[in-house]
């Protein structure tokens, strides 16, 4: 990994770019001066469509400040991608770990959420679209998702899909004992498994929530081509 750094600036390898923090109040030629000597030995390296994350820090708001740094690095080295921190964290998928019995895990920037590890009782899991999870569910966890809600465990706790009006969503599970089931504005509770120790998802038909055997009777088999749930 790449760290240089000085008293005023500094700079580190991040993923396939460069993290570059300037210290507050330092004067803008003294961050020219530092700025071409630690880029130089990299100048040959740096692609065109490399991204750089600028961190001015306190002063991380001053706009005018931020642009002055950019236009300096894009005129001496020819970058392109000049971005804030703040842009960084906005567009990222954050990893959160579910350390407590109060955490609500809420994905709204992609269609599709995938967690693994148990989900514990107290915990609430949303996403605006699918919902993945890989690990059991424990009673008193509510799952919601626009979508579909696929569980690879054990689901024991609640899950709504398909919120808030989507009828043609499911809820499968490896193991499928939850204490009530949503699909769209369909409730069921207590619905009964098998016991056969298969899959098994739970789907509208005729306006009523069922459950059948995933395995005997794959709702898409009858797709002749892949569609995009």
């Amino acid at each position: 990994m790449i760290t240089e750094e000085t008293p005023s600036v500094r700079i580190k390898g991040v993923g396939n770019g460069l993290w570059v923090t300037i210290a507050p109040e330092t004067p803008f030629e003294l961050i020219q001066i530092e700025l071409a000597r630690l880029f130089e030995p990299f100048k040959r390296k740096l692609a065109h469509t490399m991204r750089v994350v600028l961190d001015t820090g306190a002063c991380q708001d001053n706009g005018d400040r931020h642009r002055q740094i950019s236009n300096y690095l894009k005129d001496i080295f020819n970058l392109n991608e000049i971005v804030t921190p703040k842009e960084i964290e906005s567009g990222k998928e954050k990893r959160l770990k579910m350390k407590d019995s109060r955490t609500i895990l809420s994905q709204q920037h992609s269609d599709t959420l995938v967690i693994a590890g148990r989900v514990r009782s107290g915990q609430s899991v949303y996403t605006k679209k699918h919902l993945i999870i890989m690990g059991d569910i424990n009673p008193g966890c509510e799952l919601t998702a626009g979508g579909d809600i696929l569980v690879f465990g054990s689901l024991l706790g609640t899950a709504a899909a398909g919120q808030p009006d989507n009828r043609g969503a499911i809820i499968l599970a490896l193991d499928f004992r939850p204490l009530q089931v949503k699909i769209g504005d369909i409730v069921a509770a207590g619905l009964p498994s098998t016991g056969q120790g298969v899959p098994e998802f739970a789907h509208i038909e005729k306006g009523t929530i069922v459950v059948d055997d995933y395995l005997a009777e794959n709702p898409f088999k009858r797709i002749p081509w892949p569609v995009i749930r």
